[in-house]
């Protein structure tokens, strides 16, 4: 059910990294697994320059557009079901042009992710129809995550489209608008560790979890839900655990690192969970 081109790029990455890391070791034959039982409750939205509210009336508009016509069902299904990716190449920035100007972390597929310069993702799919629905040319800046939105708020991009979670702490920086997707928080573990197997509903994980120490390292992608949800966090609701809590560049990243022994869980969104776990379990 996943795609291809995505799962072969996760695969390539993470065998690379196995190499590299691992001198040609077997860890890349290790599988992993994702523990069945919802975390969070979220919902994505883009993040929009709070004084351009012009913009953000235009982008609540085209998200009710094709919730109700069927695009965004079409792109889902291109990355979720039997459709194709569609690449994205977007333009170089013109201060002469008329321009929509997002900024992305593509380490984060199915939502977004490149392949030899081109952008793919369910939020790269959606940017370009975006942009051509403003009559504008699309441009793309990639940088780290927790920087999505401090690009926008600082007026260097127009849109964040990053697999945003709404949440009080962005709104700081951005404007959200309408949702169009739910996500939650999964945890990726090796598949011959049992931990979580009796666990039905996430107080049961949870209660596992805060039964925990320090000597436990979690992984998580820098700057997501994720880490906040692990170290805990006032204004996200979440009370944390007493877990050694390492963050990386990427999801991909992480998990390889407890492929290669080096931490004992990784917490991230579910889709990109998925992806991960099926391009390592493809190399193994």
């Amino acid at each position: 059910m996943k795609k291809i081109i995505a799962l072969v790029l996760v695969a390539v990455s993470v065998m690379s990294l196995a190499l590299t890391g691992c001198g040609g070791s077997n860890s890349s034959s290790k599988k992993v697994k994702v523990i069945d039982v919802a975390l969070t409750d979220e919902d994505y939205a883009f993040g929009v320059r709070k004084d351009d509210p012009e913009l953000l009336a235009s982008v609540n508009e085209f998200v009710a557009k094709i919730k109700k016509d069927g695009t965004l069902d079409k792109i889902m299904n291109n990355y979720f079901g039997d459709g194709k990716p569609e690449g994205v190449t977007p333009v170089a920035a013109n201060t002469d042009a008329d321009q929509l100007v997002v900024v992305t972390n593509a380490e984060f597929a199915p939502f977004e992710y490149t392949d030899g310069g081109v952008y793919y993702g369910v939020d790269m799919e959606i940017a370009k129809l975006l942009a051509e629905s403003l009559g504008k040319e699309l441009v793309i800046m990639n940088v780290d995550f927790d920087s999505v939105c401090l690009t926008v708020g600082e007026g260097l991009a127009d849109i964040a489209m990053a697999g945003l979670t709404v949440n009080e702490t962005r709104k700081q920086t951005v404007t959200f608008s309408e949702s169009y997707y739910k996500a939650s928080q999964y945890i990726i573990a090796m598949e011959s560790d049992t931990t979580f197997d009796n666990c039905k509903t996430v107080e049961d994980v949870e209660k596992i979890l805060g039964g925990l120490d320090d000597s436990t390292t979690i992984g998580v992608q820098s700057g997501t839900t994720g880490q906040y949800y692990v170290e805990g966090d006032e204004d996200w609701g979440f009370a944390g655990f007493p877990v050694k809590c390492t963050s990386y560049s990427s999801g991909a990243l992480a998990v390889q690192d407890m492929v290669n022994g080096n931490i004992k869980y990784v917490v991230i969104d579910q889709a990109p969970a998925e992806y991960i776990v099926a391009g390592i379990n493809k190399v193994s």
